[in-house]
């Protein structure tokens, strides 16, 4: 098989690395850390994993890219070690992560002190304004208790209409954006939200009790004195509170750009990147505008907001339609359509890619997948991907490195090599795989799967790509 071929190719570039492990790439090593605790932004890698790579692959400083940035997580934690840092991201939960960072870095943490403590004696319903009303998408309805939402309306009220301080304001509200699972009746759960059964919703086939469900006043008030003592006592190896107002940035200068990758990273000078560490959305159906929803609506996403972000991000999902009409356009309109023709080339000359995709498509008219669209989905991934490294190869400097964490796949027991397809496609444009690196343990088949198809584990790896 195709598959077998390209795994002889890149057998003695994937290495074992017992420094990484799956806690150490995931959210879980960030469970403690100020901020990071705030909002559990699950998709993100740790801080400790940025500095490890940063600091074995490349010690010296410079510009750093993340074009799949979600909380901020690559950008912070480089920056804090001197690089200058750029990060593009498409959901708008990321984007107000990562604003509400930086204002709760230029706090006045004595000031946000007695907000706090002014704030929490308020009752909030009397503050209650419908301009601040949340606006409900159907996948939200019904999300909050009726008497805990009317207090969650008026606490933005009060911090929009009585919190002067941007700074302060920003981080009370990014507090109650922070709780919203908490008093809520769901619970993120991948591709969906759960409903608790004291819901109005409708069920699935098991009943499911998420467990306590806050009130929002317990919830703020354990929040907001949560950020208080992170602000007062943080861990010595944060950098991130200070008690003094700061003046001016402490860092080299970070910059965020909103919107897809697809778009922004080919309107950036070539040449300009020194390293470029991401983890892009995997093949696996994970939808984020739904695991998301009510932080998105929180930030005033409509429907219809909902549904073209869902299009707009890298095709992850079933009901991602394929762009490639609007990339062939957006190329032609940038004068390159030389470069759309060599990268759609290497797409269709991957033959363990194509291969994947022929015997998706024939257990798809076998009835063998339970979703009809799947083939698709991993089609559209990776011919997206293809025009996302193609540009990170074209931004790097000479000696400039991509490090990127991703996991492999498998669909109807067929397992998707994810990593050495990408590093073939990344040799297509000009990069070397210097390692593929993978975690102690791999990650596992869902427990369908193991029904079907025995247990049998994914490699979960870093790729370390470098522009000679």
């Amino acid at each position: 098989m195709m598959r077998d071929n390209l795994f002889n190719r890149f057998r003695d570039k994937i290495i074992y690395n017992p420094d990484i492990d799956r806690k150490l790439v995931s959210f879980q090593a960030n469970k403690q850390a100020p901020f990071y605790s705030w909002f559990k932004y699950k998709e993100g890698f740790s801080a400790q994993l940025v500095q490890y790579l940063l600091q074995k692959l490349m010690p010296q400083t410079g510009v750093l890219l993340d074009p799949f940035a979600g909380a901020g997580s690559a950008l912070f934690a480089a920056r804090e070690l001197g690089w200058t840092t750029q990060g593009i991201e498409v959901l708008p939960v990321g984007i107000y992560a990562m604003k509400a960072r930086m204002a709760a870095e230029c706090l006045d943490v004595s000031a946000f002190k007695i907000t706090v403590e002014q704030i929490i004696r308020e009752n909030f319903a009397e503050y209650y304004d419908a301009e601040y009303a949340l606006q409900h998408i159907s996948i939200t309805k019904g999300a909050f208790p009726d008497d805990e939402e009317k207090q969650l309306v008026g606490y933005i009220s009060y911090c929009h209409r009585y919190i002067n301080d941007c700074d302060i304001q920003m981080v009370l509200l990014y507090a109650a954006f922070c709780i919203l699972e908490d008093i809520s009746y769901t619970r993120k759960d991948g591709q969906y939200l759960r409903w608790d059964a004291r819901s109005n919703r409708s069920q699935g086939q098991k009943s499911f009790n998420k467990g306590t469900i806050l009130s929002f006043r317990d919830a703020i008030t354990r929040k907001l004195r949560q950020m208080v003592d992170d602000f007062t006592e943080p861990p010595k190896q944060c950098s991130l509170f200070t008690e003094a107002k700061i003046e001016k940035p402490l860092e080299k200068p970070l910059e965020i750009f909103s919107g897809s990758c697809l778009d922004i990273l080919p309107t950036l000078p070539g040449s300009s990147i020194d390293f470029v560490l991401t983890s892009p959305p995997y093949a696996n159906r994970y939808d984020y505008t739904r695991t998301y929803a009510l932080e998105l609506v929180y930030l005033g996403c409509s429907s219809e907001d909902v549904k073209k972000l869902r299009q707009t991000m890298l095709s992850c999902t079933v009901e991602n339609r394929d762009k490639k009409a609007l990339l062939e356009q957006y190329y032609v309109n940038l004068g390159r359509l030389a470069d759309f023709t060599k990268i759609e080339s290497v797409f269709n000359n991957q033959a363990a890619l194509q291969e994947v995709i022929s015997i998706l498509d024939n257990y798809r008219q076998m009835g063998k997948l339970n979703n009809s669209h799947i083939a698709r989905l991993v089609q559209n991934y990776f011919y997206e991907m293809c025009f996302v490294i193609y540009e990170l190869a074209r931004l790097l400097k000479p000696g400039g490195i991509v490090a990127m964490v991703n996991d492999n796949v498998r669909y109807a027991g067929e397992e998707v090599p994810v990593d050495i397809i990408l590093s073939d496609i990344a040799e297509q444009f000009g990069l070397t795989t210097r390692y593929i690196w993978t975690l102690g343990r791999g990650k596992g088949n869902s427990s369908q799967q193991m029904g079907n198809h025995g247990r049998s584990e994914l490699r979960k790896c870093v790729y370390v790509w470098e522009r000679e």
